[in-house]
């Protein structure tokens, strides 16, 4: 097409005016990605509202599509209130200890561990996502059996059988290793992040290692631990695999009883309005961490 052609000088006009409108170029670069989210990922939400208004016949098994909000009362009934608690001081716990492992574990990496072995131990940290899911949890699973792994090896300190397996201890365990990497990453770039300086001043001003960790260093990293929590959080809010294969007969949670009204129970409806409980949960979670700057860290 030549310089001088109509469709030349209709492509430099087009030129010049997303040149003069750049807002309008952006929202033309990006309709394209926001129109497929919303059609994935809102919808399906929409839809799963919907259909947590129907109700399934105890008989024949088929959805029928009234609306009313039974599905929403049946969750006030025991034991949902129960397995929702019990989902959130899960997850809650999972978070704290990721946290607490995770924190002094980057700020090794970061401050004191030389260019290799810093290396070498984010590999280590990443490589279990390398590894299938079911893989990890079955190892678990064997690890912390009556006759594992475990055990086997207390018994040799002269110690006595440590037997959680199949309970909510097991769980907590198996999340915190599961889980551990989302929160490590995003705590090592935000320490990462914090000029050597700061640390140096702090010393300046007589502050010991100490003042300077709690004061200078944990409230620069506190962006970095609230956006790993939100990855430990959500993900243990939703799992229903762990528990359904290292949990015990009281260790269902929210993905739980979601998972067994969709397969089991074939009760889709009920399913849709309980799978809105995390919905919920995470919605206020993410306004809290939004609070501590959890998204700069992301």
């Amino acid at each position: 097409m030549t310089e001088g052609s109509p469709g030349g000088g209709a492509l430099r006009s087009l030129s010049r005016f997303s040149w003069r409108h750049p807002g309008l170029r952006t929202g033309l670069q990006i309709a394209l990605p926001v129109a497929a989210f919303l059609f994935v990922y809102v919808a399906s939400l929409v839809a799963l509202l919907v259909q947590g208004f129907w109700t399934t016949d105890s008989f024949t098994g088929k959805v029928i599509h009234s609306w009313n909000l039974d599905n929403f009362r049946a969750i006030a009934d025991p034991p949902y209130p129960t397995i929702i608690l019990r989902t959130v001081l899960m997850a809650s716990a999972v978070t704290i200890t990721c946290m607490v492992l995770a924190f002094p574990y980057a700020y090794f990496m970061v401050r004191i561990a030389g260019r290799r072995l810093r290396l070498v131990l984010l590999v280590a940290t990443v490589l279990p996502l390398w590894v299938s899911y079911l893989v990890r949890v079955y190892s678990w699973r064997l690890i912390l059996n009556p006759d594992g792994a475990l055990n086997w090896w207390l018994n040799k300190l002269g110690l006595p059988d440590l037997n959680i397996a199949y309970t909510n201890w097991a769980m907590w365990v198996v999340f915190t290793y599961i889980w551990f990497p989302f929160m490590v990453l995003p705590v090592y770039a935000a320490l990462e992040r914090v000029p050597y300086s700061f640390v140096e001043a702090s010393a300046d001003l007589g502050a010991r290692g100490f003042t300077t960790l709690r004061r200078v260093i944990l409230p620069l990293a506190v962006p970095g631990l609230a956006a790993g929590s939100i990855f430990t959080f959500s993900l243990t809010l939703g799992d229903y695999i762990a528990p359904s294969l290292v949990g015990g007969p009281g260790s269902s949670l929210i993905g739980t009883v979601v998972f067994e009204n969709l397969g089991l129970a074939n009760n889709a409806p009920f399913a849709a309005a309980f799978a809105l409980v995390p919905l919920g949960i995470m919605a206020v979670y993410l306004a809290l961490m939004k609070r501590l700057g959890a998204f700069e860290s992301l």
